[in-house]
């Protein structure tokens, strides 16, 4: 079982764009939290899926990305 952090950044319009700083390219959305959270669950076993096909090798988050709010 592989675990990742997801980041969950509101749309203007309403949902969530879903992206997972571990695997690059990895990026659904979905119109609730409940939403977002399963599709993310599904784009990450597609991807890793096709890493896996794909001969590549499957990235292991060492440590989650840290937020922070930089003030300019």
């Amino acid at each position: 079982m592989h675990q990742y952090t997801v980041l969950l950044t509101p749309d203007p319009e309403g949902g969530y764009t879903v992206t997972v700083p571990a695997l690059p390219g990895c990026i659904t959305d979905g119109d609730t939290l409940e939403e977002s959270l399963g599709n993310a669950r599904e784009a990450i076993t597609c991807h890793l899926r096709g890493l896996a096909i794909d001969g590549e090798p499957i990235p292991e988050e060492q440590e989650p990305p840290r937020l922070v709010m930089v003030a300019v």
